[in-house]
């Protein structure tokens, strides 16, 4: 549009400016690529390896089958609940 305007003889300078000046202005079609997919959660291996350990010694113990159930779930273990898991495990062995 504004190289049209340009060739034109009797258009003033100023409009000429202005015009670049809103093309400027005017927001671009083109989107920045979306970043890469990272999953929210990532389940910490020990965690996952001392429970394995406890149910395969005790498979019925409730409160480790909680955490477990927790744990596969995705859902985060607390600080307190990752204690009580290491105090547990030091327990039982």
């Amino acid at each position: 549009m504004y190289s049209k305007a340009a060739k034109i003889e009797g258009i003033n300078s100023g409009k000429l400016a202005t015009l670049e000046a809103l093309i400027n202005k005017m927001p671009t079609r083109f989107k920045s690529e979306l970043p890469e997919l990272k999953p929210m959660f990532e389940k910490d291996k020990s965690v996952g390896d001392m429970l394995n350990l406890i149910l395969s010694k005790y498979p019925q113990h409730k409160a480790i089958l909680f955490l477990k159930a927790k744990y596969d779930n995705n859902e985060t273990l607390s600080s307190v609940q990752i204690v009580e898991l290491k105090r547990l495990l030091q327990l039982l062995k």
